[in-house]
């Protein structure tokens, strides 16, 4: 059994191609009250965005698994390239099966963003999947101008890279103004990897740009689809947006409401689309009561 510890410990699961997904497991399996938490960062990011977060649900109690998605992270950079929203949502639903048999309840899930969206597609299409669903910043329809910056930024250094971290950390701090600048570059570090050539690029595969997008042709089938999940989701849902999103607008969160009529949702001041990372303790009181439930 895995002991509670204040550090997170490794474990690798396995996906619908089973391709490995690398994992940090917070809590103790054997004294876990409650049901297991699985949270899935947003595109680009990796699962060291929910370090804070898995120790707030470690001290409930409840042990959590942030996993690396395909393609990001420590994960495996999937040979097929399979990097379209169903191919993450599959990769949910077999993580969801994977924690279900070890607890014997299903998970709550997380999602921040690509991960919201997975969970929402996993639930909306093969539900029921998990117990309740977090979505953190993002709804099935959102403001495609600021999906169409998200990506820019994306797309911006993925294949020349950086010299180095400190001219990431410029980029990072040009992209999110609003945001106080680390101390430290550390945090940073852990989201890039030096290539061969000596530049520092993101620590996710480049493919996975090339999926299918809101944003481009087929960005209509892709919305189409999201809703028509979200239509189906019958399990306590909870919505937490940043107030000051770039994505998700109060008539996004509105309809969501329309669509999942169960759903409830919080604004979180201050917060951008990045809600975890741009107001933490705002997050962590949001998600908790909720989370206490199950």
């Amino acid at each position: 059994m895995i002991a509670r510890t204040a550090e997170p410990v490794l474990e690798t699961f396995r996906g619908v191609e089973d391709n490995k997904l690398i994992g940090d497991v917070v809590g103790d399996v054997a004294a876990a009250k409650g049901t297991p938490v699985l949270l899935l960062h947003g595109g680009g990011q990796t699962r060291h965005a929910w370090r804070k977060t898995c120790e707030l649900l470690s001290d409930m109690g409840r042990v959590a698994y942030a996993v690396d998605q395909r393609g990001h992270g420590d994960s495996e950079w999937v040979p097929s390239g399979a990097y379209g929203f169903p191919d993450f949502a599959a990769d949910a639903r077999r993580l969801s099966e994977t924690l279900t048999e070890r607890h014997g309840v299903r998970p709550v899930a997380v999602g921040a963003s690509l991960g919201g969206i997975a969970s929402m597609l996993a639930e909306g299409q093969h539900g029921p999947v998990f117990s309740a669903l977090v979505l953190v910043d993002i709804t099935p329809r959102v403001d495609l101008d600021g999906v169409a910056k998200v990506q820019g930024f994306m797309r911006s250094a993925a294949k020349e890279g950086f010299a180095s971290v400190d001219e990431a950390a410029d980029a990072v701090a040009a992209y999110l103004p609003h945001r106080p600048r680390p101390r430290s570059n550390e945090g940073l570090k852990k989201n890039l990897r030096m290539h061969p050539d000596g530049r520092w690029r993101w620590h996710w595969d480049p493919r996975f740009l090339d999926g299918r997008r809101r944003v481009g042709p087929g960005g209509g089938e892709v919305e189409t689809m999201l809703v028509e999940a979200a239509r189906k989701i019958a399990i306590p849902t909870l919505l937490v947006r940043g107030a000051s999103s770039e994505l998700v607008k109060e008539e996004h969160a509105k309809e969501l409401l329309e669509l999942v009529p169960q759903a409830t949702y919080v604004d979180v001041s201050g917060a951008r689309h990045m809600v975890a990372g741009d107001r933490n303790d705002q997050f962590a009181d949001a998600i908790k009561t909720f989370i206490y439930r199950f």
